[in-house]
Order: C-alpha cells, then sequence, then structure tokens
C-alpha cells in the first residue's frame, strides 16, 4: 500500500503496486473474394457498367475483366471483408434483376 505523504491528500509511488492488463492483438479480418459469374444472356455492356459503378474500375478495367470473365466463365471483381463482399455481391444481384438480367455473383474465402 501506499504510503500517506506530509501534504494532504498525496501517497509517495514507492510502494505502490501497478496492475498492468496484457493487450490482446487484433486479428486482421478475414478477407473474400467477390465472383463475377458469365452466363449466355447479360449484355457485356451492363456487366463493364456494374463493374465501373460498383467497384470503381475504370473502362478499361472493366472491359478486361468482363472479357476474362465471358472466356473462363468466372472472374473477381475485387476482396473485400465479408461485410463489403456481402454488400456488393447483393448491391450486383439488385442491379440485375432490375434491368432483368440474370448476371450472378459469388462470394470466396480468399
Amino acid at each position: 500500500m501506499a504510503k500517506k505523504n506530509n501534504k494532504p491528500g498525496r501517497f509517495d509511488d514507492q510502494d505502490a503496486d501497478v496492475a498492468v492488463k496484457s493487450r490482446a492483438k487484433t486479428k486482421k479480418p478475414s478477407m473474400y473474394k467477390v465472383l463475377m459469374l458469365n452466363d449466355d444472356y447479360t449484355p457485356m455492356e451492363f456487366v463493364v457498367n456494374v463493374l465501373e459503378r460498383l467497384f470503381g474500375m475504370s473502362v478499361d478495367e472493366a472491359t478486361r475483366v468482363m472479357f476474362h470473365v465471358h472466356q473462363k466463365g468466372v472472374g473477381m471483381c475485387g476482396v473485400f471483408t465479408y461485410e463489403v463482399a456481402e454488400t456488393k455481391v447483393n448491391q450486383v444481384m439488385e442491379m440485375a434483376r432490375r434491368e432483368q438480367h440474370p448476371l450472378q455473383c459469388a462470394i470466396e474465402k480468399e
């Protein structure tokens, strides 16, 4: 216990015990890929528009990804935390639904 100092309300720190709380290391969140799946009906221009608007891609980058999806059957739109990836997929699906396109997206853990 700390000893009372001569001054009122003051204590000497020499005998005081200090509790030190160890801090847990924060873990980086898991990351998820947003994948776009090819179909035979959704127009290429619509896919490029989606990639530009929802994923912030330039016209050239969006066109490159669109052709990759068209040729390989699947392409990556970006890598995000789970909540952001889920939101992006929902936004893509909503845009496609409004325009009556069957465009599909999926999430895959990185």
